[in-house]
C-alpha cells in the first residue's frame, strides 16, 4: 500500500450496478403514481376528490397558516398521506426488527430487552476533575462514558505548547500522556464500562494510550470495549480539526481498523459521524448522504488493504445528530439503517448480518440551543431525545440547557440525564419496537431521504469517491449553501426559533443561570504535571520509540504497535503527532465559495 494511503481511493467507482435498488416514490404533488394496485388507485382518487371538495371548502373558510409547509431541512410536507402514496414492499423495504434491511431496528428486541446506553459527553479541566465527573455520572445511573477533550488535545498539541495558551481544559479534558489517561480512568473498570472518546486527527494516539493503560492494568485487550470517533473525512468536511492531509489520514484510520479487528475486537475503531456535518448546516438528507459516503470510503480503504468486509464491518459505528424536526429525524435514522444495509450487502458483498447493521450513537442538536431564554432548551432537548429513541438509536447524549454559554454544570447535566430516564421509564415509548413504523408520513419521509442520499452518493462516486470529492470541495460547498439558505429563512422569519425571532422577551439573555467556570490555574497545573512526567521518563528510550513511529509511517507498516510502545514510555501525544506531521505533511483548508 502507498505510504500516503492512496490505495483507499483507487479502483473503479463505476458502481451503478452495485448501488441499492431503491424503488421509485410518489412525489408530493398529488399525481396518481403508475403501476399501483387497483384498490390503492381507488384510494388515491378518493384522496384527490377529498382535496377538491371537503378540504377545499374547509380551507376557503380557514386558510392554511402559511403558504409552504416544510421540514426543518426545507423539504415539502403534504397535508395527508395514505397507503397509495407509499408503495412499500414490506419484506424488502421494512422487514422485521433485527432482520435485513433493519429499517425497524438492528435488534429483534430493541428496548424491550435493554434500553439505549445513556452516554453523557463529559470532560473539562484536568484529568482529576473529569474523573470526578465520570464517577458522578455513573453514580446517577449513566451506563457508559463519553470523553470530551480540550482543543489542544483535539489538534494534537500538548498543554505546554505555545499554541495551547488559554485553551487547556477549557472545552474538554487535557490529555498529554499515558499518565493523564491513568488519572482520567482511575477507579473505573475498563473491562466493565464502555468508553467513547471524541477525538479524530490524533485518535490513534489516544486509543494507544487507552490500550497501554489496559495492558498496564493486566486487562486483556479482548475485554475492553468502546468507541473512538476517528472519522477523519468529516473533519475536512465540517469540523476542521485534522492532523494530516486526507489521503494519509485515511491510511492512519485503516491501520487502526486493521489492528483492532485482530487485537481489540470489541472496540469500534471509527464512529462515522454525521453530527458535525449537520451542525455545520447540512440538511437531514445531506447529513445522511455524506456520512454514508464517508463510510463507503472507509470500507473501500480496508478492502483495498486486503481485509474481508465481514472481518471489520461489524465494528463500524455511526454518530448522528437529532435536530428539531421530529418526524424528519425519526425517518432519517430509519433511512440510514436501510441504505447502509443495502450498500453493505449489494455493493460490498457482506454476508454477515452484523456487517449490514448500522449501529449508531445520537446526540441532540447543539446548534438548536439558544442563548436567549435558555430554559427553552430543556424542551428542545426532550423532543429531540424522544425522536432519537423513536428513531432507534443505540446510545444517546442529551445536551444541557447552558451549553450555549459554557460547559455544563452538574445540575444542568443532571436535568439532561433525567430527560433520558423519564423518556425511558415514564413515556412508554420503549415498550414496543419502531412504534411509528407503518405511519404513511414516516414511511414516505424515510424513502425520500434514502433516495436523496443515494443520489448524492452516486454523484460522489462519479467524482472518484469521497476523498476526491473533498479535494474538489463538493461537500463543503453543498453544506455552506444549505447553511446560508437556513440562515436567510431565520432572518426573514420564514423559519421560527422561539425566543430568537418570535416570542422574544426583554429579560437578560442568560436568565441568570449559573455557569461553570474553568480556572486558569488548570493550565499551570497541567503544564507542571507534564514537566514532571517528562523529567521522570527514559528520554533515550522515548527518542528511539518515536523514531520507530516515523519509520512505520514511512514504510507503510501498521502504526499501532510502535505508538503503543511509545505510549508506554510516556511519549506525549504531541511528540507522536509531530512525527506523523513530519512524515505525512500538513493540510491547509482551501477557500470554497
Amino acid at each position: 500500500m502507498a505510504q500516503d494511503g492512496s490505495a483507499s481511493t483507487r479502483g473503479s467507482h463505476d458502481e451503478a450496478a452495485k448501488l441499492p435498488n431503491v424503488h421509485a416514490q410518489a412525489d408530493l404533488g398529488g399525481d396518481v403514481p403508475g403501476d399501483i394496485p387497483g384498490d390503492l388507485a381507488v384510494l388515491r382518487q378518493a384522496t384527490l376528490a377529498w382535496r377538491a371538495t371537503v378540504l377545499a371548502k374547509s380551507e376557503a373558510k380557514m386558510p392554511p397558516r402559511k403558504a409552504r409547509f416544510t421540514t426543518w431541512s426545507d423539504a415539502e410536507v403534504a397535508d395527508v398521506r395514505t397507503p397509495a402514496d407509499v408503495p412499500l414492499d414490506y419484506t424488502r423495504d421494512l422487514g422485521m426488527p433485527g432482520e435485513y434491511p433493519f429499517t425497524r431496528g438492528v435488534q429483534p428486541t430493541m428496548y424491550r430487552s435493554r434500553l439505549w446506553t445513556m452516554r453523557m459527553f463529559a470532560g473539562f479541566g484536568t484529568p482529576e476533575q473529569t474523573n470526578e465527573r465520570f464517577k458522578f455520572l455513573l453514580a446517577q445511573g449513566q451506563t457508559g462514558l463519553s470523553t470530551a477533550f480540550d482543543f489542544p488535545t483535539l489538534m494534537g498539541y500538548d498543554s505546554d505548547s505555545p499554541r495551547s495558551l488559554g485553551e487547556v481544559g477549557m472545552c474538554g479534558v487535557a490529555v498529554d500522556t499515558l499518565r493523564d489517561m491513568e488519572v482520567l480512568f482511575d477507579g473505573i473498570p475498563l473491562d466493565k464500562v464502555t468508553t467513547s472518546m471524541t477525538i479524530n486527527g490524533p485518535a490513534i494516539v489516544l486509543l494507544c494510550f487507552y490500550i497501554a493503560l489496559a495492558d498496564k492494568r493486566g486487562i486483556p485487550r479482548t475485554a475492553i470495549g468502546g468507541t473512538v470517533q476517528n472519522d477523519c473525512l468529516k473533519e475536512f468536511i465540517a469540523q476542521h480539526a485534522w492532523l494530516v492531509p486526507p489521503r494519509p489520514a485515511m491510511r492512519v484510520v485503516t491501520d487502526m481498523i486493521e489492528f483492532c479487528s485482530k487485537e481489540v475486537p470489541r472496540w469500534n475503531t471509527v464512529s462515522i459521524s454525521g453530527y458535525h456535518i449537520r451542525e455545520a448546516g447540512a440538511t437531514a438528507a445531506q447529513e445522511l448522504a455524506f456520512t454514508l459516503a464517508d463510510g463507503v470510503a472507509y470500507v473501500e480503504s480496508c478492502v483495498a488493504r486486503g481485509m474481508d468486509v465481514d472481518d471489520f464491518a461489524p465494528r463500524l459505528s455511526f454518530f448522528f445528530d437529532v435536530h428539531n424536526d421530529f418526524f424528519e429525524e425519526i425517518a432519517k435514522f430509519r433511512a440510514a439503517r436501510r441504505l447502509w444495509a443495502r450498500l453493505m450487502k449489494e455493493r460490498f458483498g457482506a454476508k454477515k448480518a452484523e456487517s449490514m447493521k448500522l449501529r449508531t450513537h445520537a446526540q441532540t442538536a447543539g446548534v438548536s440551543l439558544t442563548a436567549q431564554q435558555p430554559y427553552n432548551n430543556v424542551v428542545r432537548v426532550a423532543l429531540q431525545a424522544l425522536a432519537g429513541v423513536l428513531g432507534g438509536t443505540q446510545s444517546l447524549h442529551t445536551n444541557s440547557l447552558d451549553e450555549t454559554y459554557a460547559l455544563p454544570t452538574e445540575d444542568s447535566v443532571m436535568i439532561a440525564l433525567r430527560t433520558q430516564q423519564i423518556v425511558a421509564e415514564e413515556s412508554g415509548v420503549a415498550n414496543t419496537i419502531d412504534p411509528l413504523g407503518g405511519a404513511w408520513f414516516i414511511e414516505e419521509l424515510t424513502t425520500k431521504l434514502e433516495e436523496e442520499a443515494l443520489a448524492t452518493i452516486k454523484r460522489i462516486d462519479a467524482m472518484g469517491g469521497m476523498v476526491c470529492a473533498i479535494e474538489k470541495g463538493y461537500p463543503q460547498r453543498e453544506i455552506a449553501a444549505s447553511a446560508y439558505h437556513f440562515q436567510r429563512q431565520l432572518e426573514t422569519g420564514e423559519r421560527v426559533m422561539v425566543g430568537v425571532n418570535k416570542y422574544v422577551s426583554d429579560e437578560a439573555t442568560s436568565g441568570g443561570i449559573p455557569l461553570l467556570r474553568i480556572d486558569e490555574e488548570v493550565q499551570k497545573l497541567q503544564v507542571r504535571n507534564l514537566a514532571a512526567v517528562k523529567s521522570g521518563r527514559d528520554a533515550a528510550a522515548v527518542t528511539a520509540a518515536l523514531a520507530a513511529v516515523g519509520e512505520a509511517a514511512r514504510s507503510g507498516a501498521n502504526l499501532m504497535p510502535p505508538i503503543i510502545a511509545a505510549a508506554k514510555l510516556y511519549a506525549t501525544q504531541q511528540e507522536v503527532c509531530d512525527v506523523l506531521r513530519e512524515a505525512f505533511g500538513t493540510y491547509t483548508d482551501p477557500a470554497e465559495f
